[in-house]
């Protein structure tokens, strides 16, 4: 591993320190470095506040102070793991703020493929006579961001699909009961994840019979976003899924409402190019992933429809005779892993 690359690593693995809070900003982290040492080093705050390169310049001064730390910058190498931002959103441009301070180099993991960025970033680095390269460990760094990525690109939300199966392949009872077939450890993981994505689906089945919270209650962070698709409004006032814990959205045939916490979205010819209305009206509410937990009906009505991008599922040792069948897809393992005497298949679709 070259320097570069090992600057760009910490870039990444400081990305990852803002996780979900980002959303629907990407996950960046930028280093600055002098004669082979880092002197500051940030990544993006949570969604409104500064992003990576300025979080870098600040904890820079906050140790040098601003005027040590001014002539610094002009002898340093900003290393950030997406082009810096161009335009003013809800901060300035980071572009601006790298020419102003005069860095010496610029070295960039990915461009950031966003109307208002893409390359103009890189154009005005240039522009100021700042050595700039780009695409350092390139496919690592649009990897980290392949959930802002998606919905840059594809106007929808990433999905995740989540369920789990016994060894023999069934997905739940034929009849109306819960039954558990993962363990206590992957339950917890699957929290984990809940507190990591935007947003988290289940249809009408799913939500009378188990009832769920769909909120975060075995690991600590953010609750998503809880999205029902329920077409007759159907499923009582008191579930639990219309708790007060979280916002919940409910796509329907019925109506159009929003009471508090709680949304109704109706969706005209509700059953037609369900699963892509819906991801297209998240992506329009700024949702930047999101997890489909269920039923095997609702997981098969977006494998079928082409709109998923990874399968996370649990397969337990168990076995049952009968049963209802688990989806039925097509993707390329690209993680396996056992929690505790369940095994984990990851699987990404190309």
């Amino acid at each position: 591993m070259t320097q570069d690359e090992k600057y760009m690593k910490r870039c990444l693995d400081l990305a990852l320190l803002g996780g979900s809070s980002v959303s629907p900003n990407p996950m960046v982290g930028a280093v600055i470095v002098h004669e082979d040492k880092i002197i500051g080093e940030g990544y993006t705050s949570p969604y409104g506040g500064p992003h990576a390169e300025v979080n870098a310049v600040n904890d820079t001064i906050q140790c040098y102070g601003e005027t040590e730390a001014n002539c610094l910058f002009q002898q340093s190498t900003l290393y950030v793991s997406l082009e810096p931002c161009a335009h003013f959103g809800r901060t300035p441009p980071c572009a601006d703020l790298i020419v102003r301070l005069r860095f010496k180099k610029v070295v960039i993991g990915c461009m950031d493929i966003f109307a208002k960025v893409n390359g103009e970033g890189i154009r005005k680095l240039k522009v100021a006579g700042i050595d700039t390269v780009v695409g350092l460990l390139e496919e690592e760094c649009k990897y980290i961001n392949r959930r802002f990525f998606t919905r840059i690109q594809q106007q929808r939300p990433y999905v995740i699909l989540k369920w789990a199966q016994t060894q023999n392949g069934k997905f739940a009872p034929e009849e109306n009961e819960q039954r558990w077939i993962s363990n206590n450890a992957s339950k917890q993981l699957v929290h984990k994840w809940r507190a990591e994505e935007d947003a988290i689906l289940v249809g009408t089945r799913t939500a009378l019979v188990d009832n769920p919270s769909l909120t975060v209650r075995l690991w600590k962070g953010k609750h998503p976003k809880r999205i029902l698709i329920d077409r007759d409004l159907s499923l009582p006032i008191d579930s639990a899924i219309f708790s007060s814990d979280a916002e919940t959205i409910i796509f329907n045939a019925v109506k159009t409402d929003w009471q508090g916490h709680i949304k109704y979205i109706e969706l005209e010819n509700f059953g037609l190019y369900l699963p892509q209305n819906i991801l297209y009206q998240l992506y329009l509410m700024d949702v930047q992933s999101i997890i489909i937990e269920g039923g095997a009906k609702t997981l098969q009505s977006f494998i079928d429809a082409k709109v998923w991008d990874e399968a996370r599922i649990f397969i337990s040792p168990q076995q049952w005779e009968t049963g209802i069948k688990a989806p039925t897809f097509e993707g390329t393992i690209c993680r396996e892993e056992k929690i505790a005497q369940d095994k984990l298949v990851v699987y990404e679709r190309r």
